[in-house]
C-alpha cells in the first residue's frame, strides 16, 4: 500500500461538508464552553488560566497534566505518561516505535483506518473481523490462530468505534495471556472508555494490567472536548516510553500550555463532565433507538453498549452509501455509510450506517430525516 493513502472517513466528511445542516455523524458527545468548564470544575481557576504564560510545556506534558492523567489509571505513574496533540499523533508515534520490516501485527478490523494503516506501513498486518451477525462479536480463537512467530503487536479497541460493542473481561483476560505467552505487546485503542452504559460492562485498562499494555486516550470523546487537542499514551514500560518519547520530537515536540491547563482542569473535575455526557447519551440513545425503531424496513441494530455512535444495518433498495449520499444532499442531515470503514485486510460490509447521537440537536436531526423518509 502506499502511505499516507486517503483517509475514507475524512475525506467522506470533507467531500460533503458543505451540504450539512444537522450532523447525525459526529463521533463525540456534545462539547462545551471554557465559562461552562470553568463552573463544572471551580471558577477559581479562571484567574490562574487567564495568567498562564503562553510558552512551551514539557515534552510529555506539564506535571500537573501527567499526575491528573495518571490519576485516571489505578496502576500508571506520571513518569508513565506522554501527552500528544491528539489521538492519531499518539497512534502513529506508537506503531513508528513498535514495528519494524520483518515484523506481524494484528489488527480487529472495522476499525478507525490508522490502527491499521500505520502498521501497514511498517510490517505484515493481518486483520480479525468483528462478527456483524451476532452483535459485532469477537471470536479470540480466530485471534489466537491469526498470530505468528514474528507477531509484535495486537491492536484492540473496546468499547469499539464505530460499533459500540465491547468484550468480556474474561475475553481481555484471554487476550493478555495470550500475548503474554509470546512477549506480543496489545495496543488498546479506549478513547470510548467511561461511555459504557452499564457500568459493570467497564474493562480495565491495559496499562494497568498488562506489563506490555499501551493504552491510547483522549479528551474528545468520553470529555466531549475535542477542541482541546490533547491525547495521551500510558504504558507501564519505560524503556519503550522513551523511545516514544524520542518519536515525539520529531512532530509536535510539545502540545499547547491552554491546552494542557483545561485538559488538566478537565480531567481534575471528571465525575461532573462524564456524568453530563452520559445523562445526555442514553436518553438520546433511547430516542434514537425509538426512531429507528419506526422504519423497520430500513434500519436493525444490535444497540451500542458504550459510545455514542449507533451502527445500524441498512436495509433499504438503494444501499447504504446512496441513502447517505441522498439523505445529506436532499435534507441537510449526514450520517456515514460502512463504506468509509472499509479495510485492506478484511472485508467490511457496506450496508451499515454510522450515527452520532451525541449531540444536542439530536431530536431536530430526526426530525429532518424522518419528514425526508416519510417522503420516500
Amino acid at each position: 500500500m502506499s502511505f499516507p493513502e486517503d483517509f475514507r472517513l475524512i475525506s467522506y466528511l470533507s467531500r460533503l461538508e458543505h451540504a450539512v445542516r444537522f450532523p447525525l455523524s459526529s463521533s463525540y458527545p456534545e462539547s462545551m464552553s471554557i465559562d461552562t468548564l470553568f463552573e463544572l470544575a471551580g471558577k477559581e481557576h479562571r484567574a490562574p488560566f487567564m495568567q498562564t504564560m503562553l510558552d512551551y510545556p514539557p515534552l510529555r506534558g506539564t506535571p500537573e497534566l501527567l499526575e491528573a492523567i495518571a490519576a485516571t489509571y489505578r496502576q500508571v505513574t506520571p513518569r508513565q505518561v506522554i501527552s500528544f496533540a491528539g489521538a492519531d499523533e499518539a497512534i502513529y508515534a506508537s506503531f513508528q516505535m513498535l514495528l519494524e520490516p520483518g515484523d506481524h501485527a494484528v489488527v480487529i478490523t472495522p476499525n478507525y483506518q490508522s490502527l491499521e494503516s500505520v502498521p501497514m506501513s511498517r510490517c505484515d498486518v493481518t486483520g480479525v473481523a468483528l462478527d456483524e451477525n451476532n452483535d459485532w462479536a469477537l471470536d479470540t480463537a480466530k485471534v489466537r490462530a491469526a498470530l505468528r512467530a514474528n507477531t509484535k503487536v495486537l491492536v484492540i479497541n473496546f468499547p469499539h468505534n464505530p460499533t459500540g460493542a465491547l468484550i468480556s473481561r474474561e475475553q481481555l483476560n484471554e487476550l493478555i495471556e495470550i500475548c503474554r505467552e509470546r512477549g506480543i505487546w496489545i495496543f488498546s485503542d479506549e478513547v470510548y472508555r467511561l461511555t459504557e452504559f452499564d457500568p459493570a460492562d467497564r474493562l480495565p485498562q491495559l496499562a494497568d494490567v498488562y506489563e506490555r499494555g499501551i493504552s491510547l486516550n483522549v479528551t474528545s470523546k468520553a470529555y466531549g472536548l475535542p477542541g482541546l487537542r490533547i491525547g495521551w499514551v500510558a504504558c507501564q514500560d519505560d524503556v519503550w516510553m522513551q523511545k516514544l518519547e524520542r518519536m515525539k520530537q520529531y512532530l509536535s515536540i510539545c502540545n499547547s500550555m491552554p491546552g494542557e491547563f483545561l485538559t488538566t482542569l478537565a480531567l481534575n473535575a471528571r465525575a461532573p463532565i462524564l456524568e453530563r455526557v452520559m445523562e445526555r447519551s442514553r436518553s438520546q440513545l433511547a430516542a434514537l433507538t425509538a426512531f429507528l425503531a419506526r422504519y423497520p424496513d430500513r434500519f436493525s441494530l444490535a444497540v451500542p453498549k458504550a459510545g455514542v455512535l449507533a451502527f445500524p444495518r441498512y436495509t433499504g433498495p438503494e444501499g447504504a452509501e446512496v441513502f447517505a449520499t441522498r439523505l445529506v444532499e436532499e435534507a441537510g442531515v449526514m450520517v456515514i455509510p460502512s463504506v468509509t470503514y472499509a479495510s485492506e485486510l478484511n472485508p467490511v460490509s457496506e450496508d451499515f450506517l454510522r450515527i452520532g447521537f451525541g449531540r444536542a440537536n439530536l431530536d431536530q436531526a430526526l426530525a429532518e430525516m424522518g419528514k425526508w423518509l416519510d417522503k420516500q
